[in-house]
């Protein structure tokens, strides 16, 4: 039996996406920029995309939907296209749980003399949104907060941190990789600017993502070329992913009203059968969360024998992906940032497991995945039974 419940890394390619690629790489495989017909094939394909991207958080001018090779590149194109914009080092916020494609390009702005503050979160990885109008100043020029954060599940108070920015004339952005598609997102009435998305997140293509950018907000490109995606994405868009991608979004629009309960039911399920186990500490805030997400870190772990990669390898070995939070570089193994950053401690930090479920989840894998853990705790940590 085999399970997967790692939907948070990426999901597997729904069969109409898949479709919508195939039909693309053998018949509408032009430049879309090429004038002929051809070229207005493929360019079809891509407003068609732009539309049902942008009906996923109800943007009503398809333009303001940037086509990117995914959310890295999203989150790098907000943050230093804002940056960009400056002659002189500035002031931005970000929050102390971000997901790297934020936390990296803002300390590569901090070397450059960049004012930056990392706001602080509790320990449910919340942001108090007092802290951000506490930190605001008279040259901070953007906020970015994650909307749901990978590891924990934390789903942030981002309408209300939003209007915080927006009262203060700031632009706001939100990485939405992980919560796109999971939860219902209007940008008419949520007060962002920019806001993150993926398409492998939500059974799309790998290589495909986007940047929605608030009508009236101005960037600076971070690619330079040819002009493409309102002059603030050049490169021939990659026509087969994005036509996946838009499929992708149609359908989560589509699924929405009946996956999210149907999710949340499995997520509360799943943690009703581990929260009893000694040594197991749910993590995240539980009700503001996401409705797919279910992490624990382990109180006893050492980052030696007991690991939150120890226990990938163990599930792994039982037919089951999970995933761990510790980070390993140049074989020693990293405490979770996030959680050190919720205050925990070390050792705890490098305990840390994520499993996330999907459209192919099924009661009984909830069921089997939870004695199978169980049953690993009780062989490498007797202590927990």
């Amino acid at each position: 039996m085999q399970i997967y419940l790692d939907y948070s890394a990426t999901t597997p390619i729904c069969p109409e996406a898949l479709a919508a690629m195939q039909a693309v790489l053998t018949q509408q495989w032009g430049n879309p920029s090429s004038l002929h017909e051809w070229g207005q094939r493929a360019a079809t394909v891509v407003e068609q995309a732009r539309m049902q991207v942008a009906g996923l958080i109800n943007a009503r001018q398809p333009e303001s939907i940037v086509f990117t090779s995914g959310g890295t590149e999203s989150d790098n194109l907000a943050i230093m296209g804002v940056a960009r914009l400056y002659t002189q080092p500035q002031h931005i916020i970000i929050s102390s749980v971000e997901h790297s494609a934020i936390a990296e390009p803002v300390r590569l702005l901090e070397l450059w003399g960049w004012q930056v503050t990392r706001l602080g979160v509790d320990t449910q990885g919340s942001v108090n949104p007092m802290d951000l109008e506490a930190a605001l100043r008279d040259n901070t020029v953007l906020v970015s907060v994650v909307y749901g954060q990978s590891e924990v599940g934390t789903v942030q108070p981002i309408e209300e941190l939003a209007r915080i920015a927006r009262s203060a004339g700031v632009l706001f952005h939100t990485d939405a990789v992980q919560a796109v598609g999971r939860l219902h997102i209007d940008v008419q009435n949520l007060p962002v600017d920019l806001l993150s998305l993926s398409s492998h997140k939500i059974y799309g293509p790998q290589g495909a993502g986007a940047l929605y950018v608030r009508p009236g907000v101005e960037l600076v490109p971070v690619l330079w070329g040819g002009g493409q995606e309102q002059r603030l994405r050049s490169g021939t868009q990659a026509v087969p992913a994005i036509a996946g991608f838009g499929v992708a979004a149609e359908l989560a629009a589509q699924e929405m009203p009946t996956e999210i309960p149907r999710l949340m039911k499995l997520r509360d399920r799943l943690f009703a059968q581990l929260t009893d186990i000694p040594g197991l500490i749910p993590t995240g805030d539980l009700t503001n969360r996401l409705p797919h997400h279910v992490s624990f870190c382990l109180e006893y772990a050492d980052g030696e024998k007991l690991s939150g990669k120890t226990l990938v390898r163990q599930m792994n070995l039982a037919g089951i992906g999970i995933s761990a939070g510790a980070a390993c570089h140049s074989g020693k193994l990293n405490p979770s940032p996030i959680l050190l950053a919720m205050g925990y401690p070390e050792n705890i930090a490098l305990g840390s497991i994520r499993m996330t479920l999907g459209r192919e989840t099924t009661e009984l894998d909830v069921d089997w995945t939870a004695m199978v853990l169980k049953q690993v705790l009780e062989r490498l940590a007797p202590h927990f039974s």
